[in-house]
């Protein structure tokens, strides 16, 4: 169905656990309430097919999982508008929103926007990451949740943070196979050991001991200092480097996952000021304790404003739909106010831990030689170097000799790395390289689509400009 109204108080972009909050709240809270979504069904990448799942064993993928039911019945019993398979593509300084339904475009005009485009998993530029039988172990989760498919081919996880660990468990769980885990972690840092007890108080503490006791007892587990994907037309082994000996192991999947980033570029192609997060290692957009950005009228709640969880992004979904009804004019829950706000600080309270414990290395993030940087343009970690030799002084400027960041994904997966890339050749820091500059279409979509906009000339080139 296409937007049944042209304007609305408020529109939320994205149905994961903080969408699905600001939206429930706000439209409770008596403003005409807009949800867009791209996937099919509500619940986003953590809670997804939350109403589809073949998985009716709640033991499979957990309670954390089971607990977005709630907040999807909660959103239907709202009067919130919610739309799927919807992709917003262009976002304005004056909340003009243009999306795309069935192959029609239109163009929305919003008083308030809360995006919660929530997180992506990190680029893991290693040898080989292209060939086909590689992929991220979000993408795995995915076909888990979605539908129920689990591996049966041998199969290798490497990387490093909770994800992998929670992956690991649910396909055990569910039957399928495991031949070894390649952790990539870091040893132990002065400066994780510093939020420890943080990190012990918190809710993360006992789960992740619960999920690595369940996983270790099934799965060897090997720390890696070196990785690479080897095949001809497809993976055929895993190398990696261990205690100082190179070892090769033959396996038909691999999994990879170091971590998970904001999902900035909607953001940044509407002019929300961003900064580099040097704990998280990515883009995170300047918000406020409510979520609001440099843009007036425009929020981010949840991973897209910094990587929390789940249980984060849930608060700070409230958060935000409170704060776009007090904007609005309208009256709003104190006491439910101030209790998502003392919930939010207890959630994010081991996360200093994770984010130094689970820092990817150097060589993890930041390719070499032949290694491909864009998947896109196949655009190679010596191309990036040889285009700041002949003076490309960052992202944007590299464009103009190799094309990095301007196919389909539009940046999204090499735009840290080309950033890091020509910040550590340049000797700058990646706040002073910068990013690629982003202007809608954020998400591809057809000439058709295009068409479909406004017959209006004014309308149409406020949209694309």
């Amino acid at each position: 169905m296409s937007p049944p109204h042209e304007s609305y108080d408020v529109v939320v972009v994205g149905a994961g656990p903080a969408g699905i909050a600001a939206a429930t709240v706000a439209a409770e809270g008596g403003a005409r309430t807009l949800l867009l979504d791209e996937n099919p069904g509500p619940g986003g990448q953590v809670w997804r097919a939350i109403d589809s799942t073949p998985l009716r064993d709640e033991a499979l993928l957990g309670a954390d999982y089971w607990a977005g039911r709630r907040e999807v019945e909660r959103l239907r019993a709202s009067p919130a508008e919610v739309i799927h398979r919807a992709t917003v593509w262009s976002l304005d300084r004056h909340l003009e929103i243009a999306v795309s339904v069935g192959g029609g475009s239109a163009v929305l005009q919003a008083r308030r926007v809360i995006l919660a485009t929530g997180a992506m998993e990190r680029p893991f530029p290693i040898p080989g990451w292209t060939l086909p039988g590689v992929m991220t172990a979000g993408a795995a989760q995915g076909l888990l949740k979605g539908s129920g498919l689990v591996p049966d081919v041998p199969t290798v996880l490497a990387g490093q943070g909770p994800l992998l660990w929670l992956l690991a468990a649910q396909i055990l769980r569910a039957g399928g196979r495991i031949e070894r885990i390649l952790e990539t972690t870091p040893r132990l840092t002065a400066a994780a050991l510093r939020h420890a007890p943080g990190f012990v108080l918190s809710p993360y503490f006992r789960k992740g001991l619960a999920l690595m006791r369940e996983v270790r007892g099934s799965v060897p587990v090997v720390r890696v200092t070196a990785l690479e994907a080897l095949g001809a037309d497809r993976l055929e082994a895993v190398r990696y480097e261990a205690g100082g000996r190179h070892e090769e192991f033959a396996a038909g999947l691999l999994l990879l996952h170091q971590g998970v980033v904001p999902e900035v570029n909607l953001a940044m192609a509407a002019g929300v000021r961003h900064g580099w997060d040097e704990a998280q290692l990515c883009w995170r957009p300047e918000t406020d304790a409510d979520g609001q950005t440099s843009v007036p009228g425009i929020a981010i709640a949840g991973d897209g404003a910094g990587i929390g969880g789940a249980g984060a992004a849930t608060l700070a979904g409230r958060i935000a739909g409170h704060a776009a009804l007090t904007a609005l004019g309208r009256d709003t829950d104190a006491a439910a106010l101030a209790a998502a706000r003392r919930g939010l600080r207890r959630a994010l309270r081991g996360r200093a831990f994770l984010d130094r414990l689970y820092r990817p290395p150097d060589r993890f993030r930041i390719p070499a030689g032949d290694t491909i940087v864009c998947r896109c343009e196949e655009v190679r970690a010596r191309d990036v170097l040889r285009a700041v030799e002949i003076g490309a002084a960052g992202p944007n400027q590299a464009k103009a000799y190799l094309r990095a960041g301007m196919g389909p994904c539009q940046g999204r997966l090499c735009g840290l790395t080309v950033t890091e890339l020509i910040a550590r050749a340049r000797g700058r820091t990646p706040q002073q390289i910068g990013h690629y500059r982003l202007r809608p279409p954020v998400k591809p979509i057809t000439l058709e689509e295009l068409a479909n906009l406004p017959a209006d000339d004014e309308a149409r080139a406020a949209v694309v400009r």
